[in-house]
Formats: structure tokens, sequence, C-alpha cells
């Protein structure tokens, strides 16, 4: 259990970094596809185009695990302490009202049912 709590904790601080790079893809003008031929081996119009699909369904895979969660608790734990690190582990608990030992207990409860979403979400497609 340890090991998918950390596998599960990268993925939803990897997460924040996914929506950064999405936000700046979507500054970038929209490229023009040609039909002339390039001068490289490669397509980086279509090469960029399916990064940004990619990146794009990582996070709805993402969200829709997020939003399957109803507990505030869990939310916040997950959003606003592990993603977007708004607080420290103290003022969590403090903002909980809970003992450091309750928040990791908390803690580890959010993220595995985060796991459960998340799996089923994967197990869907």
């Amino acid at each position: 259990m340890r090991q998918d709590i950390k596998k599960i904790r990268n993925l939803l601080k990897e997460y924040a970094k996914l929506k950064q790079e999405i936000r700046t893809f979507n500054q970038v003008s929209s490229p023009v596809l040609s039909v002339a031929p390039s001068h490289s081996g490669g397509n980086g119009v279509e090469t960029s185009l399916i990064n940004y699909v990619d990146l794009s369904y990582q996070l709805k895979e993402v969200d829709d695990a997020l939003n399957a969660i109803h507990n505030p608790q869990y939310q916040f734990i997950l959003h606003d302490y592990i993603i977007e690190k708004r607080f420290t582990r103290s003022e969590a608990c403090e903002r909980l009202s809970v003992s450091v030992s309750k928040f990791n207990y908390m803690k580890n409860k959010s993220i595995m049912a985060f796991k459960c979403y998340y799996v089923g979400e994967l197990n869907r497609q």
C-alpha cells in the first residue's frame, strides 16, 4: 500500500505541472497547417498537437477522479495540500482541526480514494 500511495502522490504532483504545460500550449498561437512538403524529417506541428491531446487527456482523467471524490476534507487534502501546496502540514492540520497522525491517516485515505476513482477511469477506456 505504501508504494501505491507514493505513486499516486507523484501523479498528483505532476498534475499541477501538466496543467501549466497545457496553459503554456494554449497561449502559443495556433499553428498553420501547410500542405507544402517540409524540409525536416518530422512534422513538428503534428507532434505538438498529439502532445497537446495527450496532456489534455491525462488532465481529464485526473480531473474526473478528483471530481468523483465528494468528501470535502479529502478534496482539501488532495487539491490544496498535495497539488497546489498552499499549506504546510501543520497549517492543514489546523484548518481541519486534527492531529498530525489523524491528518496523515486522512491523507492516505484520500489518496487511496483518488486511486480507486483514477484506476476505475483507466479501466473504462
